[in-house]
């Protein structure tokens, strides 16, 4: 997607340790038209799936999933990762690792929102090492729904996330493949380049 290439290019920082910001449009602060025209790409390629529920995880991934689902016409579940007050009943629970805070989250979702009739999208901002893409899949296992596939906006292409999904034989579709990165010169190159 070459409005996000863009944008990336223009407005991301990259930092030392693999790390891109994208904070001022996609993940902190938001850039609602450019968002429009993620989930309008998302819809696009996911154009011959059934999907009854959008997936995502708390919390960088709740504004793109939300404005997806306008065009799937569909709600969005996320996890949270945190057990609440507010969560009554059964839950479907994952540990996920955090790339970008360095720590083990215990991942939730209400059964009350996730059933074996569900056909899933399961959308987020970033891939890189995929565990927190593993722990959502395992909840809609869990659940019995069926993963008809994943929408990543930026997927780390240098690191193996991506690989691990695509080897599940998943539908994954990233719209920016990031293949290397030099915070000394803050330089992006895109898969394909």
């Amino acid at each position: 997607m070459q409005l996000l290439k863009d944008r990336i290019r223009r407005d991301g920082i990259v930092k030392e340790g693999n790390v891109l910001k994208v904070d001022s449009f996609l993940n902190h602060q938001m850039d609602i038209a450019l968002l429009n025209e993620i989930g309008r790409e998302f819809r696009r390629r996911f154009a011959d799936k059934d999907i009854t529920k959008i997936l995502t995880i708390e919390a960088s991934g709740i504004g793109i999933a939300c404005i997806t689902a306008q065009y799937f016409n569909v709600p969005v579940v996320f996890a949270k990762k945190a057990q609440s007050i507010n969560i009554d009943g059964e839950v479907y629970s994952s540990k996920i690792e955090s790339f970008t805070h360095k720590k083990v989250y215990d991942v939730i979702v209400s059964r009350r929102f996730l059933n074996s009739e569900d056909r899933v999208l399961i959308i987020d901002d970033f891939l890189a090492n995929g565990c927190a893409l593993l722990g959502l899949l395992e909840i809609v296992e869990s659940a019995g729904a069926k993963t008809e596939g994943i929408g990543i906006v930026i997927e780390k292409g240098f690191q193996d996330g991506g690989e691990k999904i695509r080897r599940q034989g998943i539908a994954l579709e990233s719209l920016a493949i990031v293949d290397a990165m030099d915070a000394e010169k803050g330089t992006v190159v895109f898969r394909g380049e």
